[in-house]
């Protein structure tokens, strides 16, 4: 019989060649705005260029075009790839310019779908997408309540009566190396492993500098199952990276309410003090936690990927992370990174 033991070196090993630092792929999806076949493979091979391995991608961005545009650049290269289910893209005639925030994607309406059958079929999907004939890892995108609302228990029975059972079976085949969801929802993390057996979660925007309560109960939780967290949305959909002053201050996707702004500039005042720049430490930051295994900020042009990059490389001192605990901007648990010294 198999143990917990095993169960969790198993884990261990599939995502085990996870790096620090991975590619978010929304942004090649035209995400908020279009971006030329050109540019999104200038993107792409700029981070292969900087040595990124881990490449992150659903068929929800751009309807199957972020999908399609990694499977071009990435043809034969030796790096991870994760893809998510959990929706059909079902025709239709003259879309809208702006869809769901993707800016001219392809004809396709994206269609919740949790159902083996429904998994299945985009799994395939993917795979022709991707030009590939397994993926690293699979993930559940966007159950929630806060995606779904009333609808979202229907939609977690659908997943555990079906779409889980589908993800199983492709990670037994070997078609699949992990198993998880990709989620902005802390709760549903939570509702899934009392039900659940999962490898990791790419969970966006919830451990982040500016935002740690996953640390009360949740984040041990992973722990203690072995459970690995791929941290996506890193800078809280730009609160912790846009320039003061050159607009609003975006948080989960909209302007930002006062109280984040505030906090914000009390973050970025205290890296001043030591002369880092907020996105260096608000990049390393969760990676400090036992439990986070890769960090995957969005990247739009071959810019973003050197900033990222080299954010990830800035040393930080030690005293940044003591004074913002002594500010009261650090949860009293959060691990902190060790200083590294500047090369």
């Amino acid at each position: 019989m198999e143990t917990r033991m095993d169960v969790a070196q198993e884990r261990s090993q599939a995502l085990a060649r996870l790096p620090r630092l991975g590619f978010g792929g929304a942004a090649v999806g035209n995400l908020y705005a279009a971006v030329s076949d050109v540019d999104a493979r200038a993107v792409i091979d700029a981070a292969l260029a900087a040595g990124i391995r881990y490449f992150d991608t659903a068929p929800h961005y751009g309807f199957g075009l972020s999908e399609t545009r990694h499977g071009q650049a990435l043809s034969g290269r030796e790096v991870m790839i994760s893809t998510k289910v959990g929706r059909i893209l079902e025709p239709i005639a003259s879309p809208a310019r702006e869809r769901h925030g993707f800016v001219d994607a392809a004809p396709l309406e994206p269609v919740f779908d949790y159902s083996y059958d429904g998994v299945m079929r985009s799994f395939e999907a993917s795979l022709r997408r991707l030009q590939r004939d397994r993926v690293d890892i699979l993930l559940a995108h966007d159950l929630g309540r806060l995606t779904h609302g009333e609808a979202h228990p229907g939609h977690m029975r659908a997943f555990l009566d079906g779409g889980y059972k589908a993800m199983r079976e492709l990670k037994d085949a070997g078609l699949v190396g992990a198993i998880g969801l990709g989620v902005n929802e802390q709760a549903v993390c939570d509702e899934a492993l009392d039900h659940a057996d999962l490898d990791v979660f790419l969970l966006a925007g919830r451990y982040t500098l500016l935002e740690q309560t996953a640390l009360d109960g949740f984040l041990p939780r992973c722990e203690r199952r072995g459970v690995k967290i791929i941290v996506g949305g890193p800078f809280n959909s730009g609160a912790l990276v846009e320039t003061p002053g050159g607009g609003p201050i975006h948080y989960n996707y909209a302007p930002a309410d006062a109280g984040i702004v505030a906090r914000v500039e009390r973050l970025r005042a205290v890296c001043a003090a030591h002369g880092a720049p907020l996105a260096a430490a608000a990049l390393q930051f969760p990676l400090a936690h036992p439990a986070a295994a890769c960090v995957i900020p969005g990247m739009a042009s071959p810019a973003q990927v050197a900033d990222a990059v080299a954010w990830t490389q800035t040393p930080v001192p030690e005293a940044l992370w003591s004074d913002l605990r002594a500010e009261g901007l650090l949860h009293p648990a959060a691990p902190t990174p060790v200083a590294r010294a500047a090369a």
